[in-house]
């Protein structure tokens, strides 16, 4: 009897599904993608009743009606961005997140420079999130990873990401890349790169495969910019010195080639 009433369940109409996974927290909903086939095909449709019904009641009402979500084409990859993005807990004190829940602030504090990291640290896959910096970069403004033991918050006016061996980062304001407190290189290595310009897009690509990080601006893509990567959790990070300046981090998932 339990095994016929199991199968009945499973051959139920999907829009009937849509209503019983609308019931169930997002905790439940992706466990039951790991133990059915048939749950877990309904689940992969992004743009289904159930992850509009938990978009809409999970995202705050500033990011469902804002741009910043533009490059996120269904519901699904929208909760996924806001799962992975910056951490309220793990950022200096003089910085706070929004209620967007996307974007950082950086109070005005003197001599000082301030981070911040993402929800989500990987160690394994493809992934590529993107970042746009709002206001004045200030004389430093970097973007690129950190382990969980990078600071996030040092005196005076620094590439704080990238000061130590456990960040990597690159300095929107001059071009250099930095690591272990050193400059790797200048960024990209085009003649005449341009220089950042307030509200563009800039696209990380972090592979743990190959353990490399690149960067993209407007969809062209600028060169891997550090090889090497340990074999550790690395999480989306920014340190900013300007006040007042916002950064707000997108997560994409797997970057597409090509």
């Amino acid at each position: 009897m339990l095994i016929k009433n199991f199968t009945s369940i499973l051959s139920l109409p999907e829009d009937i599904y849509d209503v019983i996974f609308a019931f169930l927290s997002l905790e439940d909903v992706f466990n039951c993608m790991q133990v059915c086939t048939r749950w877990c095909y309904i689940l992969e449709k992004g743009n289904s009743e159930v992850w509009r019904h938990h978009s809409l009641k999970t995202l705050p009402s500033e990011a469902l009606g804002s741009k910043l979500l533009s490059s996120l084409t269904s519901h699904k990859s929208r909760l996924k961005a806001f799962k992975y993005a910056w951490n309220p807990n793990d950022c200096s004190p003089h910085v706070y997140i929004k209620s967007n829940g996307f974007t950082l602030h950086r109070n005005p504090i003197a001599q000082s420079t301030d981070g911040a990291r993402g929800k989500v640290g990987f160690k394994a896959g493809r992934h590529s999130w993107e970042i746009t910096w709002e206001g004045p970069l200030g004389t430093v403004a970097v973007v690129g990873v950190a382990t969980k033991d990078a600071s996030l918050h040092q005196n005076g006016y620094l590439a704080l990401l990238g000061s130590d061996d456990e960040s990597w980062g690159w300095n929107l304001v001059d071009n250099d890349l930095f690591h272990s407190g050193e400059v790797q290189g200048n960024y990209p290595q085009f003649n005449n790169p341009p220089k950042y310009q307030i509200g563009d897009r800039i696209r990380v690509i972090l592979d743990c495969e190959e353990n490399t990080l690149a960067f993209e601006k407007h969809y062209e893509f600028l060169g891997v910019a550090f090889k090497g990567l340990p074999r550790k959790r690395l999480f989306p990070a920014v340190s900013a010195v300007y006040g007042h300046t916002e950064v707000s981090m997108v997560y994409l998932g797997e970057p597409l080639d090509g």
